[in-house]
């Protein structure tokens, strides 16, 4: 055993030896594996980071929340179907709240974007008007970096407050503190600042609230915009604590057909969406674009293979005479086997590595160029790169490995190769 490990540490030291002194034919083989294990990695690291930024702006939203409205996210494309439906309306929510016992709070709510905020001569424009009724701070996370959410008298009573996001106040008082009580001007009407939000930067979904929406109370944005016909309204709807979503969706449809009045052979006006929904089209997306980074990686590997099998030849052919001395001297098949299998793989995990090493760079410079999106190499992939490129060293170095271990040994000392 001992002397097996010792032959198989001198057939490391060869190997690193021989890519040393043949750099530009080493070079040359490592390019395939390493553009092979670049594309691989690259898109895997960079769909796994959207993915999971997706899915963390999803889970923002809310797991346990129906989101009711007129067009469903997973629509087939036939818009007509969907376009004469009813907008959902701010006298339906005390009909759902006593028709449907599975929810713990409902809100309704409206956005209208591309608003004006005036501050003195300075203004911001194509802001996000959102407006809700109570218990939003319930079902998203509103945090703020001064001042407070709306109270309920304010909710209800129409008062002309408003709850900031940080592009705005940033771009009007350059300070959270400084926004708080300061009067601005909505659609000419002046509105008193009592909150800011805090940043949260760049969704790639977006979110019911982000750094470019201002919060108004529903009854008094209403007197500002009329929501049947220059916003977009809908409910949100929170399952109890131990209630499942598919009973409060079902619950949800009993509720609006019965406010609607449809009758038992009418198909259903409304839409109720739920994050799941969104996470089974995400995963048929990335599914669709990992598939394209392997097919292009694998042919990168089939060449990267090649160059090394090739390489493997020319080795196997340039120490035939070494070969025969030490098969002469006892050197088993298997030993003579494992030295160039070791030298295939290493091989090609210094291209991986390579590949691996691009990748990781390219993470840098992403993050700095990206600051709000999350993009990382996962150790997963770090294992999956050095695997691939472990197996693709030992199917490219095998049959040279192979046909080396069964030379002749006198045939081989013979050789002047």
């Amino acid at each position: 055993m001992l002397s097996t490990l010792k032959i198989l540490w001198s057939s490391f030291k060869m190997a690193l030896q021989e890519l040393r002194v043949n750099k530009l034919r080493t070079f040359l083989s490592l390019l395939g594996i390493t553009i092979g294990i670049f594309c691989i990695i690259a898109v895997l690291t960079v769909t796994g980071s959207m993915e999971s930024n997706i899915r963390k702006d999803l889970n923002s939203l809310g797991t346990n929340v129906i989101f009711v409205q007129k067009w469903p996210w997973d629509g087939d494309g036939e818009w007509w179907r969907y376009m004469n439906r009813p907008e959902p309306k701010y006298s339906e929510l005390r009909a759902i709240k006593e028709k449907v016992q599975s929810a713990e709070v409902v809100t309704f709510l409206f956005n209208s974007g591309g608003r004006k905020v005036e501050f003195g001569s300075d203004y911001m424009e194509n802001v996000e008007m959102l407006a809700t009724t109570a218990d939003l701070e319930k079902m998203q996370p509103v945090e703020l970096s001064a001042g407070r959410y709306f109270s309920p008298t304010e909710l209800t009573n129409g008062s002309n407050v408003v709850v900031l996001g940080a592009n705005i106040w940033e771009g009007l008082f350059f300070t959270p503190e400084a926004a708080i009580g300061k009067v601005v001007r909505i659609a000419g009407r002046n509105t008193r600042v009592i909150g800011v939000l805090k940043r949260k930067g760049e969704s790639l979904m977006g979110g019911v609230i982000n750094d470019n929406t201002m919060l108004l109370p529903y009854t008094y944005a209403r007197t500002i915009i009329d929501e049947r016909r220059f916003a977009d309204p809908w409910f949100m709807v929170k399952a109890k604590p131990g209630v499942a979503v598919g009973q409060l969706k079902d619950d949800l449809i009993g509720a609006m057909r019965a406010i609607h009045r449809l009758k038992p052979t009418q198909e259903n006006d409304f839409a109720l969406n739920e994050i799941t929904t969104a996470q089974k089209e995400l995963e048929s997306v990335f599914g669709s674009i990992n598939l394209g980074g392997w097919l292009i990686a694998i042919f990168s590997l089939f060449v990267g293979s090649f160059g090394i099998a090739n390489i493997m030849f020319v080795s196997v052919k340039e120490r035939t005479s070494i070969i025969g001395l030490k098969k002469a001297i006892g050197a088993r098949p298997g030993i003579i086997l494992m030295e160039f299998l070791i030298e295939s793989v290493l091989l090609s995990l210094i291209g991986g590595g390579l590949g691996l090493l691009f990748v990781f760079i390219g993470t840098l410079i992403a993050k700095n160029m990206f600051s709000s999106f999350e993009i990382a190499m996962s150790t997963g992939n770090i294992i999956l790169g050095l695997s691939v490129s472990a197996i693709v060293g030992v199917i490219a170095g095998f049959i040279p490995a192979f046909f080396a271990s069964r030379l002749d040994p006198v045939v081989a000392i013979r050789s002047n190769s």
